[in-house]
């Protein structure tokens, strides 16, 4: 698959001039995206979706729990599953504190993945692990809002498929909905849950 390399993502949040995303420790060490002194970022918002469970739900349904979002598809071969399972590893590793974080993965591929496809998707991964999808405008809608970059990819071998190229981004949404903070690298679960424990 064709995905785009984190710092492409990142361009293209600041290209948008939403937030700093490329934040350094005074030792010059790559750490979360922590906001700017000023200013707000404009990450996230209202959304209507459907759960793997076929319930519709809105962001309203989410508030008083801190939210790791996480966009993907269940046909990815690669940066998905290892994505997802990063998330898993740390939330373990967070033990006790994990009840405070509802991990969310929200499809970016709404015309394959339904309910019933996320629903087996996602009993691979964190067993509080929320699996989301809509209508194609729905899921544009939530892209739209988080800055996600997302885009469908002719299979040039099969022109009847395709894949999707997409960002690696997981975010951390606060219990009132509003952004946190943001983590462009999901390779190391010690790493993750470290900045997890320091960010709630």
């Amino acid at each position: 698959m064709n995905v785009k390399l984190t710092a492409v993502a990142i361009a293209g949040v600041l290209v948008g001039g939403l937030i700093a995303v490329s934040v350094l420790r005074p030792t010059g060490g790559p750490v979360s995206g922590e906001l700017p002194s000023v200013g707000k970022a404009l990450i996230g918002g209202p959304f209507t979706l459907t759960d793997h469970t076929g319930k519709r739900v809105t962001d309203a349904d989410f508030r008083g729990r801190n939210l790791l979002v996480f966009f993907g598809f269940t046909y990815c071969p690669d940066i998905c599953p290892s994505g997802l399972a990063v998330i898993t590893a740390a939330l373990n590793a967070l033990g006790p504190a994990a009840a405070n974080i509802t991990p969310v993965f929200v499809t970016i591929d709404p015309e394959r993945d339904t309910p019933e496809k996320m629903a087996v998707y996602i009993q691979s991964f964190h067993p509080r692990l929320v699996g989301l999808t809509g209508t194609p405008a729905e899921i544009a809608a939530i892209i739209k809002a988080y800055r996600v970059y997302a885009k469908k990819v002719p299979d040039e071998r099969n022109p009847a498929s395709y894949t999707m190229d997409h960002s690696s981004i997981a975010y951390l949404m606060g219990p009132d909905g509003a952004f946190k903070t943001f983590f462009p690298e999901l390779t190391k679960p010690d790493a993750l849950a470290a900045q997890l424990r320091s960010a709630l």
